[in-house]
């Protein structure tokens, strides 16, 4: 099995961890993945506060992605929060969209926004404008 490398991008907030998923989760790889993603998630310094998995490079998911993305999503239950990257109109993006499961796990454009979303901090590491505690 591949180990999950980690995404070129933004360094990772204390707390966060990111996860770059392979090119392709289906039935031959997805339950061996899941171990992999919870143990990853765990090796972090500190409580993990945010879990971002990358699909960015994946080509490929049927309903066995969707499967392993909503149990990670119920293993880490309310002591993180799960963001996942996948570029519009890509194969895991559309899945996502027709499966529903974008309902429960926010789905960003790029590693940039999924950060800052999970972490209240705009791209650029500013809070966003809408804040109140935000000086001028």
């Amino acid at each position: 099995m591949t180990p999950l490398p980690r995404p070129y991008g933004p360094p990772e907030p204390p707390g966060c961890a990111v996860l770059a998923l392979p090119g392709e989760i289906d039935f031959c790889n997805a339950a061996g993945l899941l171990p992999l993603v919870l143990a990853a998630a765990e090796t972090g310094t500190g409580p993990l506060r945010l879990l971002v998995l990358d699909l960015s490079g994946t080509r490929f998911m049927d309903s066995q992605g969707v499967r392993l993305l909503d149990d990670v999503r119920r293993r880490l239950g309310g002591r993180a929060l799960l963001r996942v990257v996948a570029a519009p109109g890509s194969v895991p993006y559309r899945v996502l969209e027709l499966c529903g499961l974008r309902r429960d796990v926010p789905v960003h454009g790029d590693l940039a926004e999924a950060l800052a979303a999970g972490t209240g901090t705009s791209p650029a590491g500013r809070l966003p404008r809408d804040r109140p505690d935000e000086s001028p």
